[in-house]
């Protein structure tokens, strides 16, 4: 037993210098890390990743991070791409509120959310905004609650796709004034802000990254936002809350994280979350998220522990909603 066990003992000490070897030289200059996204480009996911690859390129050394769009299934093709990735902190993933969905949306997931990856940080609050077609007769809240009750049956409500941040405001919407509409989908948030502006469809409930500028320019009607208190971004001061409008405690709020594939070594996972960290903190990042209306994470969801339980809560939120909705993402 003792000759069995002495080559396994140097066996696993060769593994962890290995381990720790490639450590000390992450990242490799002249090896890019890649960011899967997994939604299409262009969208508020895509744009929230792409500013974050260039705020944490400084403190990772001026190395190379580029971003890889893989978008369908609920974000779950991309997500999947991570898992199944090399454990080495070259393929990151950028995930929404989907990493909470995923569990329930999706059937016959091929990983799990809560092992599979390695938990880096929270990046970003985003809230959304209810918003309609600029024909839409109704000029506020008030008047749109009246104009919805008058077209029961006859109101399309768009989103970016099953499961998408847009699909499950626009859920919990439809819950909240116990009105049903019909869901129109796309691939992706910007085709469905077109046929918004177009007025193909009536209301799409989206996130302030990809309505702010829509609403400045007065191309689509804004008429309340998801949040418990007002927002403080210039284009959206005025917009009443959901909450202040009668639906009580609605409160709808996409957030962002960072993840690694499972087994990324620990000192590894350290330099991604200290870079995260400084990246938060960089006014560039800053002045863009705000600009948008998010509100980059500037509590202990920086940490990988607690982000993991912050996720953990929010699966519990929404698993019971998609369930009564009945919804899937194939």
């Amino acid at each position: 037993m003792k000759n069995i066990l002495k080559p396994l003992a140097v066996l696993a000490a060769a593994c962890a210098v290995t381990l720790g070897a490639q450590a000390q030289g992450y990242p490799a200059k002249d090896k890019p890390i890649t960011i899967i996204v997994p939604f299409a480009a262009g969208g508020p996911t895509d744009r929230v990743a792409r500013d974050l690859a260039e705020a944490m390129r400084k403190p990772l050394g001026g190395v190379s991070i580029v971003v890889d769009n893989a978008a369908g299934a609920g974000g779950s093709i991309g997500a999947n791409k991570v898992a199944k990735a090399a454990a080495d902190g070259y393929t990151l993933l950028v995930h929404h509120i989907g990493m909470a969905t995923m569990p329930t949306l999706v059937r016959n997931i091929p990983f799990k959310v809560e092992t599979d990856f390695e938990y880096l940080g929270a990046i970003n609050d985003v809230p959304m905004t209810l918003i309609g077609r600029p024909s839409l007769e109704a000029g506020n809240y008030a008047a749109l609650t009246k104009w919805i009750n008058a077209n029961k049956g006859k109101i399309n409500l768009g989103n970016a796709g099953v499961g998408s941040a847009s699909h499950l405001c626009g859920l919990l919407f439809q819950s909240a004034v116990k009105v049903d509409m019909t869901p129109v989908p796309y691939k992706g948030t910007g085709p469905a802000m077109t046929d918004l502006i177009g007025g193909q469809i009536d209301l799409m409930c989206d996130q302030t990254t990809n309505t702010t500028s829509q609403i400045e320019a007065k191309k689509v009607k804004a008429f309340a936002v998801t949040t418990p208190k007002r927002l403080t971004t210039p284009a959206l001061k005025d917009l009443p809350t959901l909450n202040e409008e009668g639906l009580k405690g609605f409160n709808v709020t996409i957030w962002h994280g960072l993840y690694a594939p499972k087994g990324t070594p620990a000192d590894i996972q350290k330099k991604l979350n200290d870079a995260l960290k400084v990246a938060l903190k960089d006014p560039d990042f800053v002045k863009k998220q705000e600009g948008l209306g998010a509100v980059v994470v500037a509590d202990k969801r920086m940490e990988p522990a607690e982000h993991k339980k912050f996720v953990a809560a929010e699966i519990a939120k929404w698993s019971p909603i998609i369930k009564a909705a009945g919804v899937y993402a194939d």
